[in-house]
């Protein structure tokens, strides 16, 4: 009757000790460091920063402000400041009106209107599609735009955000429809008929001809040489991003897609 008894007592006896042995072999094991928080790996000092997740973190604008340095387009004469206000505005407007990402337009109004400044990037593919010259309103200004209006019969251009609508067959031919998105400064563009269009006086020749230190000027309208026309409008029909840009105080003021 003693055997089986000794032999159980002696079989927990094993037991506890296996368990004790085991604490005590693991009271000399290195603790390990409890993981880090998902967020700390987008910490700036962190070294192994996965670049998904770098790129779902970055704006819009921040992640398409290099294409300025790609494409050079300081060298082509786009003012810096009108490419990051387009980006800004581009990216508020992608939220707002899901627009398309890839297009996007600038009209530089700072310089003369004897130089190619509109241009059409490609920010998908770090490609300029177009560079070339765009008239302003004929009360807006001679060589350099300088005043501007959002107001019917003014012949003057409004500066700001636009989406491209449709196309259509007009008066100037081939054209292309522009909503205004920016209350007071340019949501008229569309009653005005402020379209994107073909002249013949968006020209250095007839600039030349007519002894002029200046191109043609519209009634408000970005206008675009007739033999580019039709190419750039089917290129940017539908749903893109135009950004008529000068640096004019009181545009920024008032804008809040530029900001």
């Amino acid at each position: 009757m003693q055997k089986p008894f000794i032999k159980r007592l002696a079989k927990r006896c094993g037991s506890v000790l296996l368990v004790a042995g085991t604490v005590f072999l693991w009271s000399f094991m290195p603790s390990l460091p409890a993981p880090l928080p998902y967020k700390n790996y987008l910490d700036s000092s962190f070294t192994h920063k996965p670049a998904a997740a770098v790129t779902l973190h970055r704006s819009f604008a921040e992640a398409k402000m290099d294409v300025y340095d790609s494409l050079r387009l300081e060298d082509a004469g786009l003012s810096r400041r009108a490419f990051e206000m387009a980006l800004r505005g581009m990216s508020k407007l992608i939220k707002s009106y899901h627009i398309k990402e890839n297009i996007l337009s600038i009209v530089d109004f700072s310089q003369s209107s004897l130089s190619k400044r509109l241009y059409v990037i490609d920010l998908e593919n770090y490609a300029l599609l177009f560079n070339t010259l765009v008239a302003h309103g004929n009360k807006t200004g001679k060589e350099m735009a300088q005043s501007f209006s959002n107001k019917n019969r003014s012949n003057k251009s409004s500066l700001g955000f636009y989406i491209t609508g449709n196309t259509y067959m007009g008066n100037n031919g081939y054209s292309l429809k522009l909503q205004g998105v920016e209350k007071g400064i340019n949501d008229f563009a569309f009653r005005r008929a402020i379209v994107l269009h073909g002249a013949d006086y968006v020209s250095a020749d007839w600039a030349a001809n007519h002894n002029q230190d200046y191109i043609g000027r519209s009634q408000g309208c970005p206008a675009l040489p007739v033999e580019m026309s039709a190419e750039i409008i089917n290129e940017v029909k539908d749903g893109t991003c135009l950004f008529i840009y000068h640096p004019t105080s009181t545009y920024r003021a008032q804008s809040r897609l530029a900001k």
